[in-house]
């Protein structure tokens, strides 16, 4: 569901399998903790990871490759995904769980298409719905909620805390990569495209990753009227070479000002200026009123265009109060501001930061990567959709 950053968690692991009260130890018996350490497929061993394709989806490993240290490419997470999307859904896990339940027929389907036995790493899994949808394979979970991560493990799948633009797994380790519903809760554009980088570094050579966004398209046009375009009000808390475009709508035109005496000028010159320009300044007065409403109709006209074209928004979570006392994060988050109460509808309201995805824009964060190719895409139920085949 939702991923950052997670050097600092006990779940996190950099080269071995990490051994947790979360992550559960049953997949000892499809691949032992050992062989996680520093190993590369055999390079006859790449193919297809879909069903079809006729290659071995567990095949032999050789131990003593090289392995870059993930800690060379951790970048720090931007504040707003601390607080907007890491910090909300630790605190809204629980119900977020409970409303997250109906599976996409299109992932699905991608997943019950791959081979028997394939490894499928899940990159921002949440509550962990699709772990284990397809009997046949073998899957990870990972997500930055340590919360989310505990109601997953609780559940029996293998799952650990992790960074969706620092995997800790070796290169070309899975058969296949999901991200679903997590590259829009990233800040930058630089660290989504890190996150895809990481997607195809993790699967082997002839892997596929599936990737879902939202889409700035909504199926439901209704629903951005509840969202929150981004300004400068909170800009002010994200200042840097990452921080989101927000366009201030602004009026290309200037409007003339009215003539005034010098402050200092005597009461004489300002009566005969008065006297002998009434006539001027009513004419200016009515060009001055003239311009104003165009300009009005110039700012209506911009500020609409703004928010057609906004891609930052704040999306609401209503906590319900009865779920609210369980979770001791909403009491503190009412505290400081980061959440409000909502006595109408009886609940804690909270903002989680997305960047929703416009027409094309998935295609082009991923066009020039060398080692990927894009084999489908397309529109489901609101969201920007992307399989990618890794070539080499």
């Amino acid at each position: 569901m939702v991923l950052g950053i997670a050097s600092a968690s006990r779940f996190y692991f950099k080269r071995g399998f990490g051994h947790s009260s979360v992550i559960r130890s049953s997949f000892c018996s499809l691949r032992s903790s050992s062989d996680m350490k520093e190993v590369s497929s055999d390079k006859g061993s790449s193919g297809s990871a879909l069903a079809g394709g006729g290659s071995p989806a567990l095949p032999p490993v050789k131990v003593g490759a090289s392995l870059r240290s993930p800690s060379s490419v951790v970048q720090s997470t931007p504040e707003i995904e601390k607080k907007y999307v890491h910090r909300v859904y630790d605190a809204i896990a629980p119900h977020f769980s409970s409303t997250r339940f109906a599976k996409w027929p299109k992932v699905s389907a991608f997943l019950n298409s791959l081979v028997p036995g394939s490894l499928v790493l899940d990159a921002g899994c949440g509550n962990g719905k699709y772990l284990g949808l397809n009997p046949n394979c073998y899957f990870i979970g990972c997500d930055i909620s340590a919360p989310l991560i505990k109601i997953c493990a609780d559940r029996g799948h293998e799952v650990l805390v992790a960074d969706a633009v620092n995997l800790p797994y070796r290169t070309g380790y899975g058969d296949a990569a999901i991200s679903i519903a997590v590259l829009h809760h990233l800040s930058t554009e630089r660290r989504r495209r890190k996150a895809v980088d990481e997607l195809i570094r993790v699967v082997k050579k002839g892997g596929f990753v599936l990737i879902t966004v939202w889409a700035r398209e909504q199926e439901d046009g209704a629903l951005l009227n509840k969202w929150t375009p981004l300004t400068q009000k909170y800009l002010e808390e994200w200042v840097g070479p990452g921080s989101p475009r927000v366009r201030s709508p602004s009026s290309p035109l200037t409007l003339e000002s009215i003539p005034e005496a010098e402050e200092n000028g005597s009461r004489e010159q300002l009566k005969e200026f008065m006297d002998t320009s009434t006539d001027l300044r009513s004419l200016q007065l009515r060009h001055l009123h003239m311009n104003s409403q165009a300009a009005d109709l110039s700012l209506a006209s911009e500020t609409k265009k703004g928010c057609e074209d906004q891609q930052e928004f704040f999306v609401p979570w209503h906590l319900p109060y009865h779920r609210a006392e369980v979770s001791g994060a909403s009491a503190n988050a009412v505290a400081i501001g980061l959440a409000k109460k909502d006595d109408k509808k009886g609940a804690v309201v909270y903002n989680r930061y997305y960047h929703v995805f416009s027409e094309g824009e998935l295609e082009k964060l991923v066009s020039g990567i060398g080692n990927a190719v894009v084999v489908d895409r397309f529109f489901d139920k609101s969201n920007w959709c992307i399989i990618l085949e890794k070539i080499s």
